[in-house]
């Protein structure tokens, strides 16, 4: 286990376009590498970026105390849909419990939308006889006759693996368990996946699809991370590699070979445990993270510390989502994220026209392989980036230190060809209507997060970071209202820096559903105790000693009627009258922040599930990596700002060319990003190099 004398730790991120790989020695000195991703195989890239950072800091693998990574191999699976299908074995009756689902459209007139079809198809699904009441009694004994025959049929199929989910194994899993046993004897080459393994909580539709998922995934999960450790292991690498979860968390690489469906975010949350980090670094009490790449954008909200968790997302409807954008667009997931808002605009989001003429953008992305045009990788359709390129944001001698040229002619040509031509515009009108509708789609994003919940987006500072964040994070406050943006050190590379600061996490949660003012408080007392003893016993598996572990306890409520829920820390440690009375009471203040009222003192309130979740720190924290400042750049260069403004010339500087502020238009060249500030904006460093831009007099300016 790394101790605060441990030697350097790694971040990896694999991203859509890039791999960043971020090394940071205890001291806070660092060293970094932007390289392609190798989609075909994706440790390519990773070992080439570690043997970067490893020679720029002048050590050798052994020098390394932990590895940390954030992988979409499980995202991309299951949005390709290229791993083989599971089988799915469940209750007499309920065989297409995971093709009805729930009656939820993400657009609810669009007749042209089809639902993705079910991750275990009709013919790999399975029933057995047995029946377990709502309370967790035994209606009807496991059938094990017929149980040995879906044992023959599954390894008759050639499936891999196989999920198991029964009626109400929530209340009682002890048939889900039999079942695993059986088939690990009956069947042994099938990986069996039980539901009860991965959610003990009511909605029997969110809880099948979980473990069809997680069956989905395990074979690919385990296949890649198996020849990633063996990979590092022959390259000199012994230390012990972690993988990000959904819920920013890191988890042992065995435990994500076990549960890969809690990694399916873990890119993308492992940026807002950075971001979570910055504003805490320097005192930000509400943030809210934007993280555009080259597929997504992502963005999640912060407040004094905390970021918000959801127990329910979606995956394979286009993109991962949280319900608020895509609500029932692909398969719903009983596993705990961080809340994220996601829409599929990124640099290499490809710009098309629909039937009538008009501008769409994305979610299909060019990616690594062939990339934009004007990466010169063989991309034939125009994209983000491109615009970025033509109207002058982006370097013409390239980016990720110049290894990725910018051919801005080229992009220029296909612009022109496939989009300005076409609808009767310039080149640069065309690019920066692009540009503009990239920004509209990532306003979603944004306003998710905030003003969907009750907050007011003006109380919050912007941190923008991600390949393309700094870009594009200015234009979107300006839009949103929020007047300052913060671009943090190696804004390409921030998601590998959340993989450096997050603790190891586990978490367990049960249904409990009762009327919270007649709650029976030694059973609920009862339960926290049992929920607490498993999560500290994961972690103490895992490594972490009994005083580096903490405990948070989430309560699920809402008034009685509702659907959905919030959930609400609890504070002390008891179950008491007291500690009960301080969390119906947080439940009414946080319900009149997130819908505009609260109900009143006498209105029922109801408790539906009990979560516990542990974390464990690795070391004694690393502070925020401080990057070694470039060498002072004296240039300009054109750059487009639309219709109103035209094309101005803008400074192009360094990061330490702001430590004593400069106003706008003006582009930062870094070696993993490149910030954009607007005409009428200004900038300047605070503490850790942190580039800060004030928007507030470009908001006046455009409103008038």
């Amino acid at each position: 286990m790394t101790t605060a004398n441990s030697s350097a730790i790694v971040g990896v991120d694999i991203g859509g376009t890039f791999t960043d790989v971020i090394l940071l020695e205890h001291d806070g000195r660092a060293a970094v590498a932007k390289v392609l991703s190798t989609p075909d195989h994706y440790a390519d890239a990773i070992l080439d970026g570690l043997a970067n950072v490893l020679g720029s800091a002048g050590l050798v693998g052994v020098d390394l105390g932990r590895v940390a990574h954030g992988t979409t191999v499980a995202s991309n699976a299951v949005l390709e849909g290229s791993a083989q299908p599971p089988a799915l074995v469940t209750t007499l009756g309920f065989r297409d419990v995971i093709e009805i689902g729930r009656l939820r459209l993400p657009r609810l007139y669009d007749v042209a939308w089809e639902k993705p079809p079910p991750l275990a198809p009709r013919h790999l699904r399975f029933e057995v006889a047995e029946r377990i009441a709502a309370d967790g009694a035994v209606i009807e004994a496991l059938d094990r006759s017929s149980a040995a025959d879906v044992a023959a049929a599954i390894r008759a199929a050639g499936v891999k693996s196989v999920a198991v989910s029964l009626i109400n194994a929530f209340a009682n899993p002890v048939h889900e368990q039999a079942l695993a046993r059986l088939f690990s004897a009956l069947i042994p080459e099938v990986d069996v996946t039980i539901a009860t393994d991965l959610s003990r909580q009511i909605r029997e539709v969110e809880r099948t699809s979980t473990a069809v998922v997680n069956a989905y995934l395990r074979p690919v999960v385990r296949g890649y991370l198996d020849d990633l450790e063996n990979r590092l292991k022959r390259s000199g690498i012994a230390a012990p590699l972690f993988v990000s979860q959904s819920t920013g968390g890191l988890s042992t690489a065995e435990e994500a070979k076990r549960k890969p469906v809690t990694i399916l975010e873990s890119g993308p949350a492992a940026g807002v445990v950075a971001a979570a980090a910055l504003a805490e670094a320097i005192g930000v009490a509400n943030l809210i993270s934007f993280d555009m790449g080259g597929t997504t954008a992502k963005a999640a909200s912060i407040e004094h510390g905390a970021f918000v968790r959801t127990s329910d997302f979606t995956v394979g409807g286009g993109m991962i989502s949280g319900s608020r954008l895509l609500t029932g667009a692909g398969h719903p997931l009983q596993v705990a994220a961080i809340d994220l808002a996601e829409v599929g605009a990124g640099g290499g989001s490809i710009i098309r026209r629909d039937a009538g003429g008009g501008l769409l953008i994305g979610p299909e992305s060019a990616g690594a392989v062939p990339g934009p045009v004007c990466y010169g990788r063989g991309g034939l359709r125009p994209t983000i980036a491109d615009a970025a390129a033509l109207l002058g944001y982006l370097s013409p001698s390239g980016i990720a230190g110049g290894a990725v040229p910018i051919d801005v002619e080229a992009a220029r040509t296909v612009i022109d060809r496939d989009i300005a031509a076409p609808l009767g515009l310039s080149a640069e009108d065309a690019a920066y209507a692009a540009v503009s509708l990239a920004s509209a789609t990532m306003l979603r994003a944004l306003r998710a997060v905030s003003s969907e919940r009750g907050r007011d987006p003006r109380d919050f500072a912007v941190c923008a970071f991600g390949g393309n964040g700094p870009l594009f994070g200015p234009l979107l406050a300006l839009e949103l209202g929020a007047s300052r943006v913060l671009v943090p050190p190696y804004p390409g590379l921030f998601s590998a820096v959340g993989l450096m600061t997050a603790d190891l996490e586990c978490e367990a949660a049960e249904t409990v559903r009762a009327d919270f003012a007649a709650v029976d408080r030694p059973m609920l007392g009862k339960v926290v105790e049992r929920l607490e003893a498993l999560v500290r016993r994961q972690l103490s598996d895992a490594g972490v000693s009994a005083e580096r572990q903490m405990i948070e306890r989430r309560f699920s409520l809402r008034y009685a009627g509702q659907t959905q829920t919030l959930a609400i820390v609890l504070e002390a440690p008891e179950t008491d009258g007291p500690a009960l009375s301080a969390l119906s009471e947080a439940f009414g203040a946080e319900h009149e922040r997130t819908y505009g009222h609260r109900a009143g003192a006498n209105e029922p309130l109801e408790l539906t599930s009990v979560r516990v979740v542990g974390s464990g720190r690795l070391d004694d924290g690393r502070s925020l990596p401080r990057p070694a400042r470039d060498a002072a750049r004296d240039a300009t260069r054109s750059a487009y700002f639309g219709p109103r403004e035209g094309w101005r010339e803008a400074r192009v500087v360094s990061r330490g060319q702001l430590a004593s502020g400069v106003a706008g238009p003006c582009i930062v060249e870094e070696y993993d990003s490149t910030c954009l500030i607007p005409p009428g904006s200004t900038a300047r460093l605070v503490a850790f190099d942190i580039i800060e831009i004030d928007c507030s007099k470009a908001a006046a300016q455009s409103r008038s």
